[in-house]
């Protein structure tokens, strides 16, 4: 079987999760063609993302010439699939209100995804987030195109949902995967309660055979580690102000933060402001083995996040048998709790350095306890095998029954 991915951008250093996905699938037996709309605009340091990157079709880059030219024979070709998309693509544009000339391009890559696709015998298509991805894969469907699913992750897609279309995403989708029980809610309410059936929750997965549990003593050098794009949703700053607080009675107290972002010089303000250059490091973007080497030596994974959607990283963290430290938001609370961890309310610097200073002040055997109970989750619910078999085995289904589909867009306009 012969399936599409499509990306916005791809490979990126913080979505390791799809390559993992797209690896696992291809071990089952399917052949994955990969899309983007754009490379990643920031330099990767992994090899098998540098790998993934040589195996990836561009629709944007240096093809300007590509796509008007298939625009004009699609037009000629295809008058109607044309006006199909174009009444769509209406909708679209409608909705968001504004962004004319974004809209255009999702078009015109629509059209060269659709006859690329047809080129390489595509049956299915999947895409990562409801965004504009998933516009430009549900424009191509209705050219001709296959069919497409959809994983959406929040928390972004579920802040203006009538704006990105998403409901109309969900009715034009075969099905669509949710990565969590929250995330699932959102979807049917964007979409209506006609459209639950299609919505299946299937969780990022991680290869568990490279998160062995570490050996790494849980001693007083064992550090918080963040890990995750320098930005305000991260809550770095809130992180420094809270290493401060609690390095007034542990000194001793280090902080590796691995990942970058435009919200670094932010971050390192705080530090210098706080003055604690000597407890917090930021390491900036590291390879998937550097990841793994930090957090196996963890005394816990610090990710007090304002807005998530289920971090992979948690998963990596307590597979290798370290807890985590994060806030009890979007699908968190459905893998982290005291049993495993410590999960406390977003925004507040003083619960991070409580949590801090209780992960400090635990007897090292409390906390391996607690790491295999997080890694007996992860094993449970996000081995990345068993995850891709049930996305696979969703792909091989039937399509989704068109009249039941009707009815949850009837039970849409109702609950209007």
């Amino acid at each position: 079987m012969r399936i599409g991915y499509l990306m916005n951008a791809y490979p990126m250093t913080s979505t390791t999760f799809i390559r993992r996905e797209i690896h696992a699938m291809e071990e089952q037996g399917a052949e994955i063609k990969r899309y983007a709309i754009r490379p990643w605009s920031e330099a990767l340091v992994d090899d098998q993302d540098k790998a993934e990157k040589d195996l990836t079709f561009y629709l944007l880059v240096g093809r300007l010439p590509a796509l008007l030219g298939d625009f004009v024979k699609e037009t000629v070709s295809n008058p109607a699939g044309m006006c199909r998309a174009f009444a769509t693509w209406a909708k679209l544009l409608r909705n968001a209100g504004h962004g004319f000339v974004p809209h255009v391009a999702y078009l015109l890559e629509a059209v060269s995804l659709k006859r690329r696709a047809l080129q390489d015998g595509i049956s299915h298509l999947h895409t990562h987030f409801s965004t504009n991805s998933a516009a430009v894969a549900m424009l191509s469907k209705h050219l001709g195109g296959p069919e497409y699913s959809f994983t959406a992750h929040g928390p972004d897609e579920f802040v203006d949902w009538n704006r990105s279309s998403l409901g109309l995403k969900v009715a034009e989708a075969r099905f669509v995967i949710a990565i969590s029980n929250y995330c699932r809610v959102q979807l049917a309410r964007a979409a209506g309660m006609g459209y639950w059936d299609k919505l299946h929750i299937v969780g990022c997965g991680i290869d568990v055979d490279e998160f062995a549990p570490s050996e790494a003593p849980f001693d007083e050098t064992a550090p918080f580690v963040s890990v995750g794009r320098l930005c305000p949703q991260k809550a770095h700053t809130l992180v420094v102000e809270a290493v401060a607080k609690v390095a007034a009675t542990h000194p001793e107290v280090r902080v590796i933060v691995i990942g970058d972002g435009d919200f670094r010089p932010e971050v390192e303000a705080a530090i210098a402001r706080h003055d604690v250059a000597e407890n917090v490091t930021l390491m900036g973007w590291r390879d998937n083995q550097t990841v793994r080497a930090e957090l196996g030596r963890a005394r816990a994974l610090l990710l007090p996040s304002f807005a998530e959607g289920l971090p992979v990283v948690i998963m990596e963290a307590l597979a290798l048998g370290r807890p985590a430290i994060s806030t009890y938001i979007a699908g968190i609370p459905e893998l982290v709790d005291d049993d495993c961890g410590w999960i406390i309310p977003a925004g507040s610097m003083d619960e991070i350095a409580r949590s801090m200073e209780a992960a400090l002040t635990t007897a090292p055997a409390r906390l391996k306890v607690m790491g295999q109970e997080g890694r007996r989750r992860v094993l449970k619910r996000h081995d990345i095998r068993a995850n891709s078999a049930a996305l696979l085995e969703l792909i091989k289904r039937s399509p989704y029954p068109a009249a039941k589909a009707k009815s949850g867009a009837a039970s849409e306009r109702r609950s209007r």
